[in-house]
């Protein structure tokens, strides 16, 4: 197996794990809603510090339910692979390309582009 085969299958399984020990070891068991995400977790730590706190802005847009909210967040992580996996894939088609360009240079006669010159 070559070295970056190994590699990329101990990241797999590294990020199996990340994903499948916190429900495996039950962590989060004790609270209401175990998996919120850091904003929730940071409301409840701020109404808990001063319960008076005001927040100085409201949201621009308040989905009218979780449902509607978590697949916004799926979308914009969704659009945000996209551009990536866009991105990564054209640099590696236009390394592709140089590759080809220089193959083909250093094969025809006298290290040309144009054949038989």
């Amino acid at each position: 197996m070559k070295k970056s085969t190994r590699i990329n299958l101990l990241l797999l399984l590294a990020v199996a794990a990340l994903a499948v020990l916190p429900l495996v070891l039950g962590l989060g068991d004790h609270k209401e809603e175990p998996f919120t995400g850091a904003d929730g977790e940071a409301e409840t730590a701020i109404t808990e510090l001063d319960p008076d706190y005001e927040p100085w802005f409201s949201p621009l847009y308040e989905p009218p339910s979780g449902e509607i909210e978590s697949a916004l967040f799926s979308l914009q992580a969704a659009i945000g692979a996209g551009v990536l996996a866009y991105y990564f894939g054209l640099r590696r088609g236009r390394r592709q390309g140089e590759q080809r360009a220089l193959a083909r240079r250093d094969a025809t006669p006298g290290g040309t582009d144009e054949p038989g010159v």
